[in-house]
């Protein structure tokens, strides 16, 4: 009963801060760990259990990206499902002792990429002009780290757009979701056919993770969100620290 609540809280406090900031993975991924889900199935899942808020955030935005093109969206879509089937296969293939050596850089990883995005993006933005729109090869890295690990993703693929030389936020906000979303579904059938998804923790936490996605909508109007970020950066931080030690001692 404990580890229920324990990821009933996590799911549902993440599927807050992804409406509000993003960030959810810093809560949903340690909550699995430390129920005794092992490291590579825990990512797995909480990866699979990310993929609903994906869909619903990018069809919010599906005016925006009609304007962008279908043929752009397919090539998108092509290249970040390639992508992202090579990180989750490569996720499938790493055994535990491996993948908990990695967590702790990897967290941090996702930490800095989160707590700095605007700068990260503001550094992308001056080199948008050397640069290649929609270059095929800077999707599929993303893709790939996403389907390895999920943290931070959608800063990634911001800064990724921002490199494009692209400016209008709903239509990034549009196919960072279309995007991660893609991957997601990708490492689905990965994971699922290499038995990596725990589907009864799974599915109970996409409940309360979309419950808690749509009561987050009200108070992203009302809480100042810098200090939000502050929250989430200090999680992860918190986070990565702890499997730090986990890999020490």
């Amino acid at each position: 009963m404990t580890d229920l609540i324990i990821l009933i809280v996590a799911a549902f406090v993440g599927g807050i801060l992804n409406t509000i900031a993003g960030g959810g993975t810093f809560l949903t991924f340690p909550a699995l760990v430390f129920v005794g889900v092992p490291p590579v199935m825990a990512n797995a899942t909480a990866t699979f259990m990310a993929l609903p808020g994906y869909l619903a955030g990018a069809a919010g935005f599906r005016g925006e990206m009609k304007a962008w093109g279908k043929r752009s969206m397919i090539r998108l879509t092509i290249v970040a499902a390639i992508g992202g089937g090579s990180g989750a296969i490569l996720l499938s293939i790493s055994s535990n002792e491996a993948f908990s050596t990695f967590v702790p850089f990897l967290l941090l990883a996702a930490t800095l990429i989160f707590t700095y995005g605007d700068r990260i993006r503001a550094w992308a933005a001056s080199y948008s002009r050397d640069v290649k729109p929609e270059g095929a090869f800077g999707i599929f890295l993303v893709a790939l780290y996403g389907g390895y690990f999920n943290g931070g993703l959608g800063i990634v693929f911001l800064a990724l757009f921002t490199m494009w030389g692209m400016s209008n936020i709903h239509l990034m906000n549009g196919l960072k979701l279309w995007a991660s979303g893609t991957i997601a579904i990708i490492s689905f059938f990965v994971f699922a056919n290499s038995g990596l998804l725990d589907w009864e923790k799974a599915l109970i936490m996409m409940v309360a993770g979309t419950i808690g996605g749509y009561l987050g909508a009200p108070l992203a109007r009302s809480l100042p969100i810098h200090r939000v970020k502050q929250f989430i950066s200090l999680v992860g931080f918190t986070m990565t620290a702890i499997f730090f030690a986990r890999l020490v001692l």
